[in-house]
């Protein structure tokens, strides 16, 4: 069988590996936090003064992918990221030119996935710095961003450094070809969510996505005429709405849920425990809410 020539001679292992194990073990940590929060209905940590960098960017439509948190993927890619460095440290083959080789494919394939998360992490510092903070006509800062984008970094450069790597031709051949790949599935991806990420950026679709970020939730029904009044004081950004459906028979209808917290009148809002009966302006269900895009 012929073996495929990896473009990478010998791995500076006594530091690369056990540092980009660090890195990425940090940034599992931190992704998962992110996520397990988002799941929780709760607010990060230095992250709770509503209208904040972080509130904003955080509850965006650019902090999800296919309607899942962003953080998720980051996640999962930390995670991969680890176990490449761990397996060349913890398994030893029985002779020095497999251990090498275990230590080159798994160098190789950590390159790959590092240089798409390092670009994809510059795509998104990018919509820090001239989408998002432009549209709240301020620079807005987000902690997590920041350190989430060092630490890939971080994990690219100690990776590129810690090799001697044989063919720089092939290496950078391979890693312009992840470039457009990751640059062209990203750009398509957010391409299909950008209706979502302008109405976002508007005080009504920016409130909306604040609401369900916090947990609050407006419960109504269908048939309900001010559920609807209160539907389009959103516009278009009434499908972001975190809305419950009280009447029972409709397919999404969690009658069960609207009858355990006592709903009778519609539509009713649910803001930190408490039920607000009624129509709410835009404007009562922000400062209720804690919600101030400026």
């Amino acid at each position: 069988m012929t073996q495929i020539k990896l473009p990478i001679k010998s791995v500076s292992s006594d530091w690369a590996n056990p540092t980009i194990l660090g890195l990425s073990i940090c940034g599992a940590l931190l992704t998962s936090y992110l996520t397990l929060t988002h799941f929780a209905g709760g607010s990060p940590a230095f992250c709770t003064a509503s209208g904040s960098g972080c509130d904003l960017i955080l509850s965006s439509a650019y902090a999800k992918v296919f309607d899942l948190p962003l953080t998720l993927f980051g996640a999962l890619t930390y995670l991969a990221i680890a176990s490449l460095a761990a397996v060349p440290m913890f398994y030893q083959s029985p002779t020095k030119p497999k251990q090498e080789q275990l230590q080159v494919t798994c160098s190789f394939w950590l390159f790959l996935i590092s240089t798409a998360g390092f670009l994809f992490s510059g795509y998104l510092m990018y919509l820090l710095a001239f989408v998002l903070s432009a549209n709240q006509a301020k620079i807005i800062f987000c902690i997590y961003c920041i350190a989430s984008a060092v630490i890939i970094t971080s994990i690219w450069l100690c990776n590129l450094l810690g090799n001697k790597w044989q063919d720089w031709e092939k290496l950078i051949f391979a890693g312009f070809l992840v470039g457009v790949i990751t640059l062209t599935s990203t750009a398509g991806v957010y391409a299909s969510q950008s209706q979502v990420a302008t109405i976002s950026n508007t005080f009504p679709g920016g409130l909306a996505l604040h609401l369900k970020n916090q947990g609050i939730k407006m419960y109504g029904a269908y048939w309900c005429p001010h559920c609807q009044e209160q539907k389009a004081m959103f516009g278009e950004a009434s499908k972001q709405v975190p809305y419950v459906e009280c009447a029972p028979g409709t397919p999404n209808s969690q009658a069960e849920v609207c009858q355990q917290k006592q709903i009778t009148s519609y539509p009713t809002w649910e803001v930190k425990g408490k039920l607000i009966e009624g129509v709410q302006s835009l404007a009562d269900l922000a400062q209720m809410s804690g919600f101030a895009a400026n």
